[in-house]
């Protein structure tokens, strides 16, 4: 039988509660840091709300497993004074794995009806459709005109940023004569969007943080994704995919204004 009451027996008692009290520092500072919405900027889109309520269950459900976590194994810690005195229980392991894996299907089939909102059902009809492209380093924004067309586009045949044509578009289609193509993404608010994702050389990501929204714009394919954006201002886009050496040029700006401001952009931009 060990003797507690030797020195290395107090000593090593002393080190497993210094090891407990820092994992409950560790743990209680974590889950401060995730408990509020610091890590968010305030939701300014339709579905935005729900996203963060998804962000929400999410860190409250897997931080309490953590803390339960942080608390078990400091308890461990605290009553072993020997790492080879612990022993593994496969039965416990096996339920822990389980349960994880049915948290994260959950999870899946949760948010699962909000993404297809965004990525499968169709806009509304008065919908306005925006062209975005990515290109090494820079978005362009194409807006229909009058007609409602856009234009077709051979980017390798006649882009020429040079000359006020950067995306290709033919200048023999009557459709894309009144197209307009702009270096910052104008929306109207409380009015459905339709984005038309595209890229010209490498996979781009197109990410609006105030709106919680995100989508790869990818060479060869066309994407839609929706939104409606709820609040006026000015918001920050950026390429969330590392897309070469001019990366950090990679960014635009949001103008969400009212259909009366944006209606008149549209007039000054022909």
């Amino acid at each position: 039988m060990p003797n507690l009451s030797s020195p290395n027996a107090r000593s090593s008692n002393y080190s497993g509660f210094l090891i407990f009290l820092a994992l409950l520092l560790i743990t209680a500072g974590t889950a401060y840091l995730f408990s509020g919405r610091i890590w968010f900027p305030a939701p300014t889109s339709s579905y935005a709300r729900e996203i963060d309520r998804q962000f929400q269950i999410a860190f409250r459900v897997l931080g309490s497993l953590f803390i339960a976590g942080q608390f078990f194994l400091g308890v461990v810690l605290l009553r072993s004074r020997k790492a080879s005195s612990a022993r593994g229980s496969r039965p416990l392991e096996i339920a822990w794995a389980l349960l994880i894996a049915s948290l994260f299907f959950w999870f899946n089939v949760a948010s699962n009806r909000l993404w297809s909102q965004i990525k499968l059902h169709d806009p509304e009809e008065d919908a306005l459709h925006v062209e975005v492209t990515g290109t090494q380093f820079q978005w362009y924004f194409r807006y229909p005109g009058p007609d409602g067309q856009f234009g077709r586009t051979n980017p390798q045949r006649f882009s020429k940023p040079e000359e006020g044509n950067p995306l290709g578009i033919d200048p023999e289609d009557h459709d894309g004569q009144d197209d307009i193509v702009s270096t910052s993404l104008v929306l109207p608010a409380n009015h459905d969007v339709d984005l038309i994702l595209r890229a010209n050389d490498v996979i781009h990501g197109l990410f609006i943080p105030a709106m919680r929204f995100k989508q790869d714009a990818v060479p060869g394919m066309t994407t839609h994704a929706r939104f409606k954006p709820l609040q006026t201002g000015t918001y920050e886009l950026a390429c969330s995919q590392l897309c070469g050496l001019g990366h950090y040029r990679m960014r635009a700006s949001v103008e969400i204004v009212t259909g009366e401001k944006f209606n008149e952009w549209l007039k000054s931009a022909h």
